[in-house]
């Protein structure tokens, strides 16, 4: 009888071990429109970030859904392009600490008059996106990318891709505003 019992209770389903289910984050596709500041420069925005605009025409994008913030800051040029071209730069580098890898990709754009350094930080660093625009005379504009939480790439990492498009529409769309359109 005890035969028959084991027999019976060993029959079943097989066992399958299941893999380690991933968090799958998902966002809207982004819809920009054009930012109207009275700052000397404008740019596009994406609908999901909420605009907090300061005095100093430094901006920040709020992304509540993904608890991250695009800093922008922007700064005159007053003969000391080398140095904020430096600066930028140093800001970028000084994360080769926790970075697997930074990934560099310029942006050259004659017409509009906008040169810049966009970066792809990869790894646990702080920020995963930085970058620099300029029209080498009057105007300097960076960026950066911060969560509110530890960073861990992989996990933060969908959220990473979708911010980094919005900084490469940022850039594609910057444009500098005249002064005397700024004095109206």
């Amino acid at each position: 009888m005890l035969l028959l019992l084991l027999v019976t209770a060993s029959c079943g389903e097989e066992v399958f071990i299941k893999p380690e289910a991933k968090l799958r984050l998902e966002y809207p596709q982004p819809s920009y429109q054009m930012t109207q500041l009275d700052c000397p420069y404008n740019f596009a925005k994406n609908d999901q970030a909420k605009i907090e605009a300061r005095p100093d025409c430094w901006v920040n994008l709020k992304y509540p859904r993904m608890n991250a913030t695009i800093y922008l800051t922007y700064l005159p040029i007053e003969d000391n392009l080398d140095s904020l071209l430096r600066d930028a730069q140093k800001l970028t580098y000084d994360h080769t600490v926790k970075a697997n890898e930074i990934l560099e990709q310029p942006r050259v754009d004659s017409i509009n008059k906008v040169y810049g350094m966009f970066y792809m930080i990869n790894g646990n660093a702080a920020t995963q996106s930085q970058f620099y625009a300029t029209d080498s005379l009057k105007h300097f504009v960076t960026g950066s990318v911060y969560f509110e939480a530890k960073p861990n790439f992989d996990s933060i990492f969908p959220a990473v891709s979708y911010l980094r498009g919005d900084i490469r529409r940022i850039m594609e769309s910057l444009n500098w505003r005249s002064s005397t359109a700024i004095e109206k």
